[in-house]
């Protein structure tokens, strides 16, 4: 599997997560195990992963209103991580 293809896969995790089809732990520990696709990005976005990783998880423990993160906003920030994640491997 290539990073490119964990990146697809993380991908279509997030599209199931947002239609409820996926729990916020499976996609949490999906993302931690695409080793192929981290060493092929610079530190920092493992880095930006996991701290995303960490509010979308605390999130997921509270009701929206109860809780300071956003799971819409997360839900965004995780697309512009993957985003950007695939430009950053075309530029490799």
């Amino acid at each position: 599997m290539t990073a490119q293809d964990q990146l697809d896969a993380l991908q279509a995790a997030l599209q199931q997560l947002r239609s409820d089809t996926l729990g916020v732990a499976a996609f949490s520990q999906l993302a931690m195990q695409q080793n192929m696709l981290a060493a092929a990005l610079p530190e920092r976005f493992g880095e930006v992963l996991s701290q995303l990783l960490n509010r979308l998880e605390s999130s997921a423990l509270f009701a929206e209103e109860s809780c300071s993160f956003s799971r819409k906003d997360l839900l965004g920030s995780l697309q512009l991580w993957l985003d950007k994640a695939g430009l950053q491997l075309r530029k490799s």
